[in-house]
């Protein structure tokens, strides 16, 4: 009997020294990609024009853009307003990075009743980021260019293809970062 407990006694301690050697040490960190998204952070205001597609009319619009990091330091969180040809509009969207598919990701959801998810590289100062979606019954690919001018300016052009056709260039805005306030 004594030996039965004695060998229970060592095969718990190998197994608690194991199961300690192979525990996680403390939460995951952001990786260095994540970094390239700090440009994001800050107030952007943001003006350009819409050109007609589909159902969408064109015109001029304007935006403000306010963005943080996120608790943890996955995430990018933008808190957006617009005001446009269609009426004023509100979304949340988050940036981050996978690591498995080695490329950033777009998530925006509007109070409109959209939901877009788009995958982006970044060379250099150039952002490219693509997503599909539907518009009624056609299948519409998104490109979205956006370049960082400096560190308070940058150029955005969407562009769409709907069934595979020619892409046509929908939108084009300058965005330009407000100064942080100072100690009131």
């Amino acid at each position: 009997m004594k030996r039965t407990t004695l060998l229970l006694a060592v095969c718990t301690m190998f197994l608690a020294t194991s199961l300690r050697a192979q525990a996680p040490q403390g939460p995951p960190k952001p990786g260095p990609e994540l970094k390239k998204l700090d440009y994001n952070i800050g107030t952007w205001n943001v003006k350009g024009e819409a050109k007609p597609f589909g159902p969408m009319p064109g015109g001029k619009f304007a935006s403000t853009e306010k963005c943080e990091w996120y608790s943890g330091g996955f995430f990018v969180m933008c808190h957006s307003q617009v005001t446009g040809t269609m009426g004023p509009a509100k979304s949340v969207s988050f940036l981050g990075y996978d690591p498995n598919e080695k490329v950033y990701t777009y998530h925006e959801f509007t109070s409109t009743g959209e939901a877009i998810d788009s995958k982006g590289t970044v060379n250099g100062d150039t952002w490219n980021w693509t997503a599909e979606s539907k518009m009624g019954d056609a299948k519409v690919s998104v490109r979205v260019t956006i370049k960082e001018v400096s560190k308070t300016e940058y150029t955005f052009k969407l562009e769409m293809s709907q069934n595979g056709g020619e892409f046509s260039v929908v939108e084009e805005a300058t965005g330009h970062k407000m100064a942080a306030a100072g100690p009131g």
